[in-house]
Order: structure tokens, then C-alpha cells, then sequence
């Protein structure tokens, strides 16, 4: 079914079309989680508690919000705001005592009058070294990933975690690749904390990021997100350890209980010569047809990449093969994600491989302009609205693969163009994540950081492709998130969070495993693993303005659906939610 069969019966729809907010563009009606008000509440260092809350995307122009307080179950509850909150979705309680264990709802209050009560949030005590919730796991193990879902339908989300925390790559070096020493178990927990399951992914599956992908989402349209993984069969292992034979899988897994309830073959082994290149391996999701989300299945990136496509009932809508596309230009392309976005404006996802990019219908939409056929496989790859002063979406790429020039560059989305790049020299090894963010407030759009592995050059653009800086920022892999009340954003450098060029906010335990926008208001929080606990850190820092919740931004949200599989990315707003800019 090469580029062939595409969408061949109605699915069952998704969220209804979401509603203009304050006069901006419609808002994203792609986005999956029908989302609650996501209330918490922290007592911060002062003894005051800080409440933040959601604005969604189908909230009328001028809502304002009410929050009330109670101090035990069944207590009247007493208002604290006189008006209604509009200009921020969080508000500090300075009244109660330090020694109280006070409950918060919120109200939302529009032209028809006040709205229902959110649910109950108690209080929670920031621990020391920062605002942090904290679910405890099963065991002392450490967490590979994490990703995020609606397990329940209850419009909040839940947590399903890889562990234990070890990644083996498949590159055969000395010192590199090493048998497994176990299995991978997906385990998941609801938003308070309780166990659902656990997964064992079996010895089919060796324990690196690249051999055992997995995505959360709603692809059934039931309102209630489900588990997809790559799965294998009994222990096909040999003598050495790897698994190069045997049947492979990607298995739906009953979001609720655990249980596989379908499978669909995994792109095959046939035509990789080499056991590190067919050990690629990501899953993904995407609107192919503005409507409905299917499922994506990739394997390969350095050499052949195979892509296969499947409908929310799992049925197969086409399959792609770099080799059979334009004299096999697109081998080689591949990143080390993916990413899903309309690039053509026409409301259909493409899928963006890397420095190449597959129509929604399964053929290729452009590929490669660099240098090198078949050896354009970019380290860095950050998609999104990186440079406001041009229409559509851009791309940031940092090649791994050896440069004569353009080793680092920006492209068009929608047609590969290189728009900028840097010309004056060879790269060898542009490694890592990079960054794309916006985090200078003298230049518009998004500041773009890259690095050679060996540490032997750096650069630092604007979005317009002004070199700005030629120094490390700290690492090769700094994430950009919103955490204070600017409208530019901090980074994270290696465990501390901090000011580009300011001051550190906060000092993090474990290892950073994602940050999206699943708690509070529109800023972002950061999942940290450590042995035994995920940690959602989250600001306490009263916020000037507001915004939609960015996961009912469609090309955040696919983000966000991508950071347990591949490179971890951080998510891009896409700017396609009804409301403004902070400011």
C-alpha cells in the first residue's frame, strides 16, 4: 500500500470545533483532551498558598473567575476574591494560617452567570529545594520516560512512565552497546498518585530509547487515551544478547486496566544492513486528515526509513519507503524524533522526519536541500513558528552527519528551503538536542543554540539568522519552558533552572524527563525523574497575564504526545489557540 489507501472509512469524531477567544484566530479544534480546570494549589515559603488554574480554549471572551476555600469536607465555603479574576488564572491566598489545610474550587463567572465548582484541590506543602508535586512509585527504580494522558476520561491527566532508568544504544562500539541486564515495565499512575498497572515489555525489547518506543493518546475517539508500544515475542535473543530475529509488534494497551487489546506488524527488518541502523525505532501521532489522529510507525532514520500509517481502528491507511521515493533522496533524513504539523496550511498534518517531510497521504513533500545525499541526519530538529516576521512554521536543524557548510540552518517547513545557515565553515558533529526558545527579549522570535560534540565551536542566532553569541550556553541540550511572569522563557542547564544570563530559580532533583503545561496555569511544569518518584515541578510565581492551556495547542500537544519516543524535543506553541501572546 505504497502512498495508497488513505483514510478508506469515517472515523469516530474527536473534541467538536473549539470556539474564537478574544477576537484571535479560531482556536485548535485538533487538540485531544476534553481538559478540567487542572487546579493546584502549593503553600509557598511565606505560608501562602498559591492557586493556579486552566483557561480553556472554549471559555467565553471576558471570563472572569471566582476561588473559594474551605478548611475541612462539607465546610461552607468562604470566597476570597470580591471580583472575579480576569487578568491571570492564579491568585495568592495570604489568609490562612500557616497550620491550616485549607481545600480551593474555582468558578469560572461569565455574562450567564457563575459556572460549576472544579473539584476540591487541598493544599500542599512546598517541600524544601522547591514547588514540586510528588508521586511515588512502585519499587526504587529510576524512570527511562515519562508520557501523559487521559487514562480515566475525567479530564485529567495521568502519568505512564518507562522504567527502570537505562538506555543502551544500538551503535556497535566498544563501550557503547551491551546486553540488557533486564526488562522495561510501562507502569501507570493516576494524577493523585494511585497505581493502575504495570506492562512488562519483555525480553523482545531491549532497554534503550530507540528500541522501545511507546505514545499516550486518545486515537479511538472514547475520550479516554490508550497506550501504544513497540512488542516483540517470547526471547528471541542470541548468544550476544541482541534481538535481531523473531516476530515484532506495535500493541494497543487498555489505557485503564493494562491489558493489549490489538496489534499491528511493525515496519519489518528487510533491506538494514547493519543491526544499529534497523534498531531505530519511534512511534507517533497525527492528524492526516485535520480531523481524526492516526497512528505513526517509523523505523529507521540513519540509512533506510520505513513509515507506516493506521487509522483509529488500527487498520492501515499507507506505507512509505525512503528507497522507493525520488530515487531514495529521503534515506538518511532522519532525526532522532518526530514531528507532526500542517505545514501547508491546509489542516492536514505532514510528518516531519527530520531534514525531510511526508505529505499526509504518504508521499514525500520535499526532502534534503544540504549537502551530503544520504547523509543529512540531523542531532537538533525543533519545529515550530521560530521567526514571527514570516508565515507558516520553521525548522532548526544541527547535522551529526560531517558539513562542508550549512551544517547548522533553518529551513522553511513547508518547502525545505534553507532560509539561514551557517556558511563560513565545515562542522563534523553538531550533537545533542541544541535549543530553539525564546529567551532575549531584544530579538524577536525564537534565539536558535547549537554545538559540535567535541565542544570545539558553538553558535547562538536570532530567528532571522544573526549570529549573536559563539560561547556554551552549559550544555548542549538546555530546555527552554515558561516559569516566571515575562513573556520570555528560562532554560534548564543541566539540573538547575535558571535566567539566560540571570539568576538560578531553582535547583532540580533527577533527571529532566519532559515539561508541558499539564498543571495550572499556561506555564510550564518540568517531570523529573528520581528512584522511586516522579516530581512535577511547578511555579509559584504569580503570573501578569493569561493564556489558553498550550496543550490545546495542536503543534504542542503533538509535542508533548512525542517526548517518550526519540531525542527529547521540547514542545513549540504553535500560536493557533485563541488568545494573546504573554506580555
Amino acid at each position: 500500500m505504497q502512498g495508497t489507501g488513505y483514510l478508506k472509512r469515517p472515523m469516530a469524531s474527536g473534541l467538536a470545533c473549539l470556539l474564537c477567544f478574544g477576537g484571535a484566530v479560531a482556536a485548535d479544534a485538533l487538540a485531544g483532551e476534553n481538559l478540567d480546570r487542572g487546579v493546584i494549589a502549593l503553600r509557598t515559603a511565606d505560608g501562602h498558598v498559591y492557586i493556579g488554574w486552566r483557561l480553556l480554549a472554549d471559555d467565553p471572551p471576558g471570563v472572569g473567575f471566582h476561588v473559594d476555600r474551605r478548611l475541612a469536607d462539607g465546610e461552607e465555603p468562604l470566597r476570597l476574591t470580591g471580583q472575579p479574576v480576569t487578568g491571570s488564572t492564579n491568585f495568592v491566598d495570604t489568609q490562612t494560617a500557616a497550620d491550616a489545610r485549607p481545600s480551593y474550587s474555582i468558578r469560572a463567572v461569565t455574562a450567564d452567570g457563575e459556572g460549576p465548582a472544579s473539584p476540591w484541590i487541598a493544599a500542599v506543602d512546598a517541600p524544601a529545594g522547591g514547588s514540586y508535586l510528588s508521586i511515588r512509585l512502585r519499587g526504587e527504580d529510576g524512570i527511562q520516560m515519562v508520557a501523559l494522558g487521559d487514562l480515566t476520561g475525567d479530564g485529567r491527566l495521568e502519568y505512564v512512565v518507562k522504567r527502570p532508568d537505562v538506555s543502551i544504544d544500538p551503535w556497535q562500539r566498544e563501550g557503547v552497546w551491551r546486553p540488557s541486564p533486564g526488562t522495561y515495565r510501562l507502569e501507570a499512575y493516576r494524577h493523585d498518585g494511585t497505581f493502575l498497572w504495570s506492562y512488562d515489555m519483555g525480553w523482545a525489547i531491549e532497554q534503550g530509547i530507540w528500541y522501545a518506543p511507546y505514545v499516550v493518546y486518545d486515537l479511538d475517539g472514547d475520550g479516554k487515551a490508550e497506550v501504544y508500544a513497540k512488542a516483540g515475542q517470547g526471547d528471541p535473543r542470541n548468544e550476544d544478547g541482541r534481538v535481531e530475529s523473531g516476530p515484532e509488534w506495535c500493541v494497543r494497551i487498555d489505557g485503564l486496566t493494562g491489558q493489549v487489546t490489538g496489534k499491528v506488524p511493525w515496519p519489518d527488518r528487510t533491506g538494514y544492513r547493519d543491526y544499529n541502523w534497523a534498531s531505530r525505532n519511534m512511534l507517533g501521532i497525527a492528524y492526516l486528515d485535520g480531523r481524526h489522529p492516526s497512528l505513526i510507525i517509523q523505523r529507521g532514520n540513519y540509512r533506510q526509513i520505513k513509515v507506516h500509517a493506521y487509522d483509529g481502528r488500527l487498520e492501515q491507511l499507507w506505507s512509505w519507503n525512503s528507497r522507493q521515493e525520488k530515487g531514495a533522496r529521503y534515506c538518511g533524513t532522519g532525526a532522532h524524533g518526530m514531528r507532526a504539523a500542517d505545514v501547508t496550511g491546509d489542516g492536514r498534518d505532514e510528518i516531519l522526519l527530520g531534514a525531510s517531510a511526508i505529505k499526509y497521504d504518504g508521499h514525500g513533500l520535499w526532502t534534503n536541500p544540504l549537502h551530503n545525499p544520504h547523509q543529512t541526519h540531523p542531532d537538533i530538529f525543533h519545529v515550530g513558528d521560530l521567526d514571527p516576521s514570516r508565515p507558516g512554521l520553521e525548522i532548526f536543524l544541527g547535522l551529526e552527519t560531517p558539513q562542508p557548510r550549512d551544517g547548522v540552518c533553518m529551513l522553511d517547513a513547508r518547502t525545505g528551503e534553507i532560509l539561514w545557515s551557517y556558511e563560513d565553515g565545515p562542522t563534523r558533529h553538531v550533537h545533542a538536542m541544541g535549543m530553539a526558545g525564546d529567551i532575549l527579549a531584544e530579538y524577536p522570535g525564537q534565539e536558535c543554540y547549537a554545538g559540535e560534540q567535541d565542544g570545539s565551536q558553538y553558535w547562538l542566532y536570532t530567528a532571522c539568522g544573526k549570529r549573536i553569541g559563539n560561547e556554551s550556553l552549559g550544555s548542549l541540550a538546555p530546555v527552554p519552558l515558561w516559569w516566571n511572569a515575562d513573556p520570555q522563557k528560562e532554560i534548564i542547564v543541566g539540573n538547575k533552572l535558571k535566567k539566560y544570563g540571570g539568576p538560578t530559580f531553582l535547583e532540580l532533583a533527577g533527571g529532566v524527563r519532559g515539561t508541558a503545561d499539564c498543571l495550572g496555569d499556561w506555564r510550564e511544569e518540568i517531570l523529573v525523574g528520581l528512584p522511586g518518584e516522579l516530581r512535577i515541578y511547578t511555579t509559584t510565581i504569580p503570573a501578569s497575564d493569561r493564556r489558553v492551556c498550550l496543550l490545546q495547542d495542536h503543534l504542542y500537544r503533538m509535542g508533548v504526545v512525542h517526548f517518550s519516543t526519540g531525542y527529547y524535543y521540547a514542545p513549540q506553541w504553535g500560536g493557533r489557540v485563541g488568545t494573546q501572546e504573554p506580555h
